[in-house]
């Protein structure tokens, strides 16, 4: 009996009886042929013992049937790694990249390995046609005579592999992040207590600093909460109606302080009769002040007066089979700014948490977790973010979110 260790649930998996005997059998069947022209005969087995071999094959035949009945990827080879069933599973997940895994370098010294060794486990790997990293556990099943048979139970942890990347870079730039406001604030604390303990004037620009410096940390930590918050909820879909155009107004109201502060023309363009949406009032607003944030810091060039657009459309797909006309679904929010622009290279990591583009000048303030609790709200409300923008030609954020329903007559 042969048991081995699905990875990727940690449970034993039993391959057992008849089988693995048979198999066993045909091998050695196999292995003692006189000659490439001669029938799979053991030395001294005349014609009627063939049926022995055709047994054999049934049985081989058991083994596939029982692997393809497993709901992870398992394949088997022979004792020099030759290819001899993969299961249905395994055709499934690795479709034409199977045959590129088995000829790995990582799996043949595995193989290599179960020589002496019992188990081995590897992780690994490959680039065809997009990079994966699969771990694969190798059990060989060893009777007297030596390795007949290799399973290898395969799992993809490119997923896995990923998100541990990300927990480790949030873990860095977090800590980052709250590392300088505080070196900031320990150093002012310092010079507060010596060398400027008497100094007046010192003492009134130090406590503007320290105070700006604390007000950071503290836009940090309510967005990593916040952040936190959004992703526990992200699977509960909101319930409330939220009526676009007022919410665009309202936001548009809040930011004119920043508007008339930071020079910045704002236009805005509402369609008329925008159908409602099922939303979260609170977070909808957040993303909309996240965008327009952003927008603020970037619109404008050296020279000119920087221009931003709030928009809210109606979007208008497929029919209403209630009208004779098309009837919108959904509803676009858009934010764009005139500014520098984005590089197409920096798009798809824009909602990374506190990615960052470099940009000409001083450098822009903010926690860097902006755009990425935007991306949670709107796949919290079943939405869709899409980022344009390149060089010289400002950037476009634009928010789809699917309409409520329209109430019976």
């Amino acid at each position: 009996m042969l048991s081995f260790v699905l990875p990727a649930c940690g449970s034993a998996v039993l391959v057992a009886g008849t089988g693995l005997a048979a198999w066993r059998q045909h091998r050695s069947v196999v292995r003692e042929r006189s000659g490439p022209g001669d029938r799979a005969a053991l030395p001294g087995m005349d014609e009627p013992d063939l049926p022995q071999r055709s047994s054999g094959l049934e049985q081989r035949r058991s083994l596939a049937e029982l692997l393809d009945l497993l709901p992870h990827s398992v394949v088997a080879l022979g004792p020099d790694g030759e290819l001899l069933h993969a299961n249905r599973s395994a055709h499934a997940q690795f479709g034409d990249t199977l045959a590129s895994l088995l000829r790995h370098k990582m799996l043949g010294d595995a193989i290599r390995r179960l020589a002496y060794e019992t188990t081995v486990e590897v992780e690994m790997a490959i680039d065809v046609p997009v990079r994966r990293v699969l771990r694969a556990t190798l059990q060989a099943d060893r009777p007297q005579s030596g390795i007949q048979l290799i399973l290898v139970a395969l799992s993809d942890r490119t997923e896995q592999v990923a998100l541990d990347r990300m927990r480790s870079d949030f873990i860095v730039n977090a800590s980052h992040e709250l590392r300088t406001p505080l070196a900031s604030l320990i150093g002012f604390i310092e010079t507060l207590q010596g060398p400027a303990a008497d100094d007046a004037p010192a003492r009134i620009r130090f406590l503007a600093i320290m105070a700006g410096q604390a007000a950071r940390m503290r836009r940090l930590i309510d967005n990593l909460l916040s952040l936190s918050r959004i992703q526990m909820h992200e699977h509960e879909r909101p319930s409330g109606r939220v009526a676009p155009g007022e919410l665009l107004l309202r936001i548009a109201d809040e930011h004119e302080p920043q508007l008339v502060a930071a020079g910045v023309v704002l236009t805005i363009e509402i369609d008329d009769d925008l159908p409602q949406l099922v939303a979260d009032a609170d977070q909808l607003a957040q993303v909309l002040q996240n965008l327009l944030d952003n927008a603020l810091k970037y619109a404008g060039r050296p020279g000119r007066q920087g221009q931003v657009m709030l928009a809210a459309h109606a979007a208008r797909v497929g029919l209403d089979p209630s009208s004779n006309g098309p009837s919108p679904n959904g509803v676009v929010l858009v934010v764009e700014d005139d500014g520098l622009g984005i590089a197409p290279h920096h798009v798809p990591r824009l909602t990374e948490r506190f990615y960052r583009v470099e940009t000409a000048g001083p450098p822009k303030s903010g926690s860097g977790l902006g755009l990425a609790i935007v991306k949670h709200i709107v796949g919290r409300h079943g939405g869709r973010l899409t980022i344009e923008g390149r060089p010289g030609q400002g950037a476009r954020f634009s928010v789809w979110l699917p309409a409520a329903p329209r109430p019976e007559r």
